[in-house]
């Protein structure tokens, strides 16, 4: 008898989740010592007073990809860092391992090379989101949706050591 496609993928995948080391994601996320960089990965996330659901809500974030510090660790909670310093705590699942980075500051010069002199691609206002790629000598990889370039990393927020 012959396996479906998917139903060769679905079982391929359970065996890959059984192989494979590390378990879940939020052991993954135990592992890392604090403190480290993350991102929001969700349309609306809750960060609370304390470590647990039945403390307040004290603040909804609704920008995915928000970069944020994770501080504190205390089980599934994380206690996080915004990018204008406030703190809160936030379930692991909605935290992302992804790098992301946001423009502080004044309008930034996204490069096409890691160099002041390189071609100018395209400016980034404050408050714009990327995805965050290698840093090297003062320049990070910055993407927003499909376009890439090199901003200071003086100029964005989540890059660094967190």
């Amino acid at each position: 008898m012959r396996t479906s496609w998917f139903k060769a993928l679905v079982l391929g995948g359970m065996v890959a989740a059984v192989v494979m080391p590390g378990g879940s994601p939020v052991q993954a996320q135990a592992e890392v010592e604090v403190p480290y960089w993350a991102s929001i990965q969700r349309d609306e996330a809750f960060a609370r007073a304390g470590p647990m659901a039945s403390y307040q809500i004290e603040w909804v974030f609704r920008r995915k990809n928000l970069p944020v510090k994770v501080v504190k660790r205390y089980g599934t909670w994380r206690q996080i860092q915004d990018p204008d310093g406030w703190t809160g705590w936030m379930h692991s699942n909605m935290l992302s391992r992804k790098r992301t980075a946001i423009v502080q500051g004044n309008v930034s010069a996204i490069r096409a090379a890691p160099q002041d002199s390189a071609k100018l691609m395209w400016r980034a206002q404050p408050g714009v989101v990327g995805e965050l790629g290698d840093c090297e000598a003062g320049w990070c990889e910055f993407a927003i949706d499909r376009r890439a370039g090199w901003v200071r990393q003086d100029e964005i927020w989540g890059a660094g050591a967190p």
